[in-house]
């Protein structure tokens, strides 16, 4: 053996398409595919690089929804007990150390996806000119600068301080050289805006293959990264509303008018389409991660969401773990007075609904499309009712369910062994996502009557989502448009933007990471964990567990740098603040 990289290093140099051997074995092994026919491919390698956005697991899931979800107010982890797997932490706060493996494989992982992109440019520069033509070359490095930036931005909002590895280094073979505090997190954010930004001026609006990325993603991005950055550097005592910053706010609002403009994207007419398989790539996708099915693809498996193996509802599908459980927290918030939000009075009781006993307390309609709940019907369908048996302890995580990233019951398992997946996309941007970024940007630019005339379109997409898939919920929704007393002022427009981004993308992986760029995720969290732990539905308390949470700002705002990377080279890499 020689110079015989470990962890992170060897992420950075493998590929399941493309294996570089001579740097681990003196004898080149049989059934691998050479490493300079690999980058006589760049087309290939281009793939190769799209590959890794799915290439994710339960203790590794790239959509993130154990550290958007599970660490917020909308979600309890669920499953078996507070130990079945290593999320624990993630949603008590109080117990979190740099030791989970969870942690260590979501590091790897996404490395080996940069590793991928490098590779894939080195490739495209000794051989795309050639192989592809200079225009078609061109566009594939603009992709997979893409690619690598979207990874990165998963790094930068989980790590923080995390080292840039990019086509260089790799072909110069530094990464053991290469620290994590070489760059300021704004620098960080610089590069990874600066790989966008070449995506968005290279390629076109529409692709000819749909599903690669395109200058609408590209915009979508740059949009969400400004955003970040406006508010400050991530830690709450620097970040949130006193520390705006309006030019990175005029960005915001710049390129999501380049998303708005677009004739290809737009709101789907029923919210609860969104969430159904045969309309995962309709105008609302602006860019997601594709999965499919083993019966359509002709393949063993089918290419399955892997991140959200864990989350089918106990009881109702083969391999139902019963994780990612909504929070009573997050149903309250969706009830409503005179159709408008209880903003200050929706958790004083507890209260839900029932089916066919509507009473005095009415609810915003996407509730009945998020959270599965007992005596309605799983995603619609009536022969799927869920009762209180479909909730695996319910003495720990309480009766409720996540119903988005699941297809209807009657349209069965993409994948169903010992695990069980589902043919679901992972939304990277949806439409409406976009529009309430903007929505944010332009309350923050002055511009209060357009966030004001956004966010209602929202509401009226959901008012006109009862009828095709909730019907039985009818006499309990109630949901009005804001009136224009409502955003007369920034203080009570920001109140109607957050709560709008809290309802509209409810248990999609986010909810977190919206509190910390608001810089109130330590207030909000600490009276949550207060309040939440005196949960009852119908007699039955859980949540319990939570009397040992506790957020501590200045601290917990990002995850710590995992410990088998952070002790690998010592003093290669620093720890973030106070872990």
């Amino acid at each position: 053996m020689k110079n015989l990289y470990k962890y992170i290093f060897a992420a950075m140099l493998t590929l399941t398409t493309a294996t570089s051997c001579s740097d681990f074995l003196d004898e080149s092994p049989k059934g691998v595919i050479d490493e300079d026919k690999a980058f006589s491919r760049p087309d290939e390698m281009v793939t190769s690089a799209y590959a890794m956005l799915g290439d994710c697991w339960y203790s590794y899931p790239f959509n993130l929804w154990p550290y958007g979800d599970l660490s917020s107010d909308d979600c309890l982890k669920g499953g078996s007990g507070t130990t079945d797997t290593g999320y624990h932490p993630m949603e008590i706060w109080s117990t979190m150390t740099s030791t989970p493996g969870e942690f260590d494989e979501l590091w790897y992982r996404l490395y080996c996806a940069v590793s991928r992109c490098n590779r894939a440019l080195l490739s495209l520069e000794q051989y795309g000119n050639t192989k592809l033509g200079e225009e078609t070359c061109k566009q594939r490095i603009a992709e997979v600068k893409f690619l690598r930036a979207h990874f990165y931005f998963k790094l930068i909002t989980m790590f923080r301080q995390v080292p840039w590895i990019d086509e260089n280094v790799t072909k110069n073979k530094l990464q053991e050289q290469t620290r994590n505090d070489e760059f300021t997190y704004e620098q960080l954010f610089d590069k990874i805006i600066a790989d966008f930004k070449e995506a968005y001026d290279v390629l076109p609006e529409v692709q000819k293959d749909k599903n690669r990325a395109n200058k609408i993603a590209a915009a979508s991005y740059l949009a969400k990264c400004y955003l970040t950055l406006a508010y400050g550097d991530g830690y709450e005592a620097t970040n949130g509303y006193d520390h705006i910053n309006k030019e990175y706010m005029q960005k915001v609002v710049e390129y999501t008018n380049v998303v708005k403009n677009s004739p290809n994207y737009g709101y789907l007419e029923d919210y609860g389409d969104i969430f159904l398989p045969e309309e995962k790539n309709s105008k609302e996708s602006i860019f997601a991660v594709q999965t499919s099915d083993y019966k359509n693809d002709n393949t063993t498996f089918g290419r399955a969401n892997w991140s959200n193996v864990l989350n089918g509802v106990w009881g109702m599908w083969s391999c139902g773990w019963d994780f990612h459980k909504p929070s009573q927290d997050l149903v309250s918030a969706f009830k409503t007075k005179n159709g408008l939000p209880e903003f200050d009075d929706y958790n004083k009781t507890i209260d839900y609904p029932v089916n066919g006993k509507p009473n005095a307390q009415k609810w915003d309609p996407r509730l009945f499309h998020t959270v599965g709940m007992p005596t309605f019907p799983y995603k619609y369908e009536e022969e799927y009712t869920l009762t209180k048996a479909n909730s695996r302890t319910p003495n720990t995580y309480g009766y409720y369910c996540s119903m988005k990233e699941v297809p209807q019951r009657s349209k069965g398992e993409t994948y169903n062994g010992s695990w069980q997946a589902f043919a679901m996309n992972d939304y990277v941007f949806r439409y409406t996502d976009v529009m309430l970024m903007r929505a944010e940007a332009l309350i923050e630019t002055d511009n209060l009557a357009e966030a004001r005339s956004i966010i209602n379109d929202i509401r009226q997409r959901a008012k006109n989502s009862v009828d095709k898939h909730i019907a039985y919920a009818e006499n309990q929704c109630d949901i009005a448009l804001y009136p224009e007393s409502y955003f007369q002022n920034k203080e009570t427009a920001r109140k109607c933007l957050r709560w709008e981004r809290r309802l509209e993308l409810a248990m999609e992986n986010g909810r977190y990471f919206d509190l910390r760029r608001w810089g109130i995720a330590s207030k909000t969290l600490n009276a949550y964990f207060a309040n939440e732990q005196k949960d009852v539905y119908d007699g039955q308390t859980y949540a319990t567990y939570l009397k040992d949470a506790h957020y501590t700002a200045g601290k917990n705002e990002f995850y710590p740098i995992p410990y088998n990377q952070l002790y690998y080279v010592p003093g290669l890499y620093k720890q973030n603040k106070n872990y």
